[in-house]
């Protein structure tokens, strides 16, 4: 059994007072053991962060530019070994593993332009002989909590603007897969990223506390869940922190009469389904409008789900594997039991599934309820595995009032052929990110990625231009060279520009 333990600048005896099993999803078997970092292993991880910080910031944005792009080069090099690393760990099957990693490394290709995004501005001439003008500059240290869901997508959206933009970073990944950061970060000393800048913490609830309350660490990003978004938002805001925290989600598709049925179907199979439902940009619900709709609907859906392979998360046929750990697969079928007992109609049950040869495998087979109401628990909640939830609407006007008026706020897709429709639909929807025929819509990689209400915390979203603002602060200097010609008397006057 191999051991995961941090990455860092310095050096330390790889021992740790505290472990945590990773599982192998697959047979439920024990494959690896995490150690679990303390405040002390973050104390000294910060210091090295803070001796290597000021040299990095001053590296000029081009070279900082060229490590990226090096490092972009190394994944691109070992993507079969990360995807495979991956898999093993979370369970995604191996093609899904890949475009994890790729819409990670899709951020790392924006910062490539990092010199261009960190110009500033300027005002020649904005008062008599005066100039004006600004620059962005790293907050310092920064540090990133990533979840289980996404282990190479997140770790990288946040560490590829923060250390493009001359932070330090410090990364606590989940401790259910944690060993992919680790080789991330590998793979940045090899592009040329000095030691300190990237640091890998492992650890639990301890170590993120640790990571909150740390006098010298300026910024965090977060992802998880919401009600720890905003226990992490709230502790890091009252301890002085710039903190960006993103929750849960329960997505909705909106499924109007004039869509084509036969793309809707297949797009939620794969958005609903796809990676166990292990996502935050999931579908989990889909809202026909119309009873004519429902019906046609369903009777499209059984079949499509009935069809879906699930295997080991290395058998290229299937369409997805095994959910995380064995508690979560326990969640979620006790979420498909709360349907049945709010009284929803289990069509299809994904419960008690297994695979031959894995019976161990934390496996959960597609699950499908009709009727659906938005009284209900298991639509209020986030279930966060392969569930899929029809919630019936007899109008555009309810349809467009479930997903505004539900506590979660991150993703939401229209289906329709109708432009005008859709146009209402995008600009009304109380969510943050909206697809139209579009069934995960995450935006690309020089937009910027965040929902609403419970789905985020803080001001600002991750990645594009907005991530470029959330680990930059804004300097602005107004200047005067005199002449020598002034009398002085303005100097007890609250400068003007007039």
């Amino acid at each position: 059994m191999r051991d995961i333990s941090h990455k860092l600048a310095f050096a330390h005896d790889g021992k740790a007072a505290r472990y945590s099993d990773v599982f192998d999803p697959n047979n439920g078997t024990v494959q690896a053991r995490v150690a679990l970092g303390d405040k002390a292993l973050l104390d000294r991880a910060v210091e090295a962060a803070k001796a290597a910080q000021p040299a990095w910031a001053a590296v000029n944005p081009q070279r900082r530019a060229r490590v990226m792009f090096n490092f972009k080069a190394l994944v691109e090099k070992n993507m079969d070994e990360l995807a495979y690393l991956l898999s093993s760990e979370h369970g995604k099957v191996i093609a899904d593993a890949k475009g994890d990693i790729q819409r990670g490394l899709e951020v790392i290709e924006f910062c490539c332009g990092i010199p261009h995004v960190l110009k500033g501005e300027y005002t020649q001439g904005a008062g008599p002989g005066i100039d004006v003008y600004s620059f962005r500059q790293p907050i310092g240290i920064g540090a990133g909590i990533t979840p289980f869901n996404f282990p190479g997508m997140i770790p990288l959206w946040m560490s590829g603007v923060a250390i493009a933009t001359g932070n330090a970073f410090i990364m606590k990944p989940s401790e259910r897969d944690p060993s992919v950061p680790v080789r991330l970060a590998e793979l940045f000393s090899e592009a040329g990223l000095p030691d300190g800048i990237l640091q890998v913490v492992q650890g639990d609830k301890e170590m993120v506390d640790a990571i909150l309350d740390h006098p010298d660490i300026g910024a965090i990003s977060f992802v998880g869940s919401s009600d720890i978004a905003h226990y992490v938002y709230k502790r890091g805001v009252d301890n002085g922190k710039r903190v960006q925290a993103m929750g849960g989600a329960k997505n909705h598709g909106i499924v109007m009469p004039d869509a084509d049925l036969d793309q809707v179907v297949n797009d939620l199979s794969g958005a609903a389904f796809g990676s166990a439902g292990e996502r935050c940009m999931a579908l989990p619900v889909v809202t026909p409008v119309g009873e004519k709709t429902a019906i046609a609907l369903r009777e499209k859906l059984i079949p499509a789900i009935e069809a879906l392979r699930v295997g080991v998360s290395t058998d290229p046929d299937a369409h997805y594997g095994p959910v995380v750990t064995a508690a979560h697969k326990a969640k979620i079928e006790n979420y498909i039991q709360m349907g049945v007992d709010e009284g929803a109609e289990l069509v299809v049950d994904g419960r008690g599934f297994t695979l031959q040869g894995h019976e161990e495998g934390f496996f959960v087979g597609p699950t499908l309820f009709d009727h659906v109401k938005p009284t209900m628990r298991t639509y209020q909640e986030e279930i966060f595995g392969p569930v899929l939830q029809m919630v019936r609407a007899e109008s555009f006007e309810e349809a467009l009032k479930l997903p505004s008026e539900h506590q979660y706020g991150n993703g939401v897709a229209i289906f329709t052929r109708n432009g005008h429709a859709a146009r209402e639909f995008a600009a009304r929807v109380n969510v943050g990110m909206v697809g139209i025929n579009v069934p995960i819509p995450v935006p690309v990689a020089y937009h910027t990625f965040g929902g609403w209400k419970r789905s985020a915390f803080g001001d600002t979203n991750q990645h594009g231009m907005e991530g470029v603002k959330f680990w930059t602060k804004v300097k602005t200097i107004t200047q005067r060279w005199p002449d020598g010609g002034g009398t002085g008397d303005s100097a007890f006057v609250i400068p003007t520009m007039g």
